[in-house]
């Protein structure tokens, strides 16, 4: 009897542990559902609106880490866990599928942007933007806000503008070098640059700003966002999330940032 009750112990412990390790499998899975994002800084706001509404209709979740596409590419390059990455170049997209890092039968040019010229609200006036413009004169004692002009897309668009204007060496001294178009962004909306170079959809999104110039579509490569599902992805619903970035559904939020969708 007594063996039997030893062994009837045994049993009830080991169903415990089976079912502990089963509640753990469970948890690892349901993290393991909700899709990890890198995407552009200069996504938040729609991104975040489309992300809500996906929730909403599948109850599956995401993440999202948002900085420049180069920083971003670079911790994917060093291993940062992550199933989807929106570059807001194609450049940036390239450098990590010529690492093998991403699925490149899913990658796709998802959205298009303009890049323009802001200064804050108060007091700010229409600026001609055309051959010869005089920047250096308009930043007076100030700087230039825009991403960092050979790694940060924005910023690689502002500086291929400029040339292509006659403007960049002139202006180079006083560029104002920033992490992200958000934080270039960030020093016009403050007051601490008169001029920054930043994204239409940016602009958009601070009250803080106003656009006084619009860069002229041929002065600089076009403005890209490809998206793809990358390599190390282990979310089975990464697949899904791609194809509703690139649905209808999806298609009202990033218009309505200022985005034109790419089909």
């Amino acid at each position: 009897m007594h063996l039997n009750r030893r062994g009837m112990g045994l049993a009830i412990a080991a169903a415990v542990m089976a079912f502990i390790g089963l509640g753990s499998s469970s948890t690892e899975a349901v993290a393991q559902e909700k899709v990890t994002v890198f995407a552009a800084a200069s996504m938040k706001n729609a991104l975040d609106a489309a992300n809500a509404a996906w929730t909403a209709e599948t109850s599956k979740e995401t993440t999202v880490s948002y900085a420049s596409s180069s920083a971003l590419a670079k911790q994917i390059e060093s291993g940062a866990p992550a199933d989807i990455f929106i570059s807001a170049d194609l450049d940036w997209m390239k450098y990590l599928a010529d690492k093998n890092l991403v699925k490149t039968d899913t990658q796709t040019k998802l959205l298009g942007n303009r890049i323009v010229l802001v200064a804050p609200r108060e007091g700010a006036k229409p600026v001609e933007i055309g051959q010869g413009f005089d920047l250096v004169a308009l930043l007076g004692d100030g700087k230039l806000a825009m991403g960092a002009p050979d790694s940060v897309p924005a910023g690689k668009y502002g500086k291929a503008a400029l040339e292509k204007l006659g403007a960049w060496s002139a202006v180079e001294s006083k560029v104002a070098g920033a992490e992200s178009v958000r934080a270039a962004l960030a020093l016009v909306s403050r007051g601490e640059a008169p001029y920054g170079i930043v994204y239409q959809t940016d602009a958009a999104a601070d009250p803080g700003v106003a656009i006084v110039g619009t860069f002229p579509e041929d002065t600089h490569p076009p403005i890209i966002y490809p998206v793809a599902v990358l390599a190390e992805s282990k979310s089975p619903d990464a697949a899904a999330y791609l194809d509703y970035l690139k649905s209808d559904k999806a298609a009202p939020f990033f218009e309505k940032e200022g985005f034109t969708v790419l089909k």
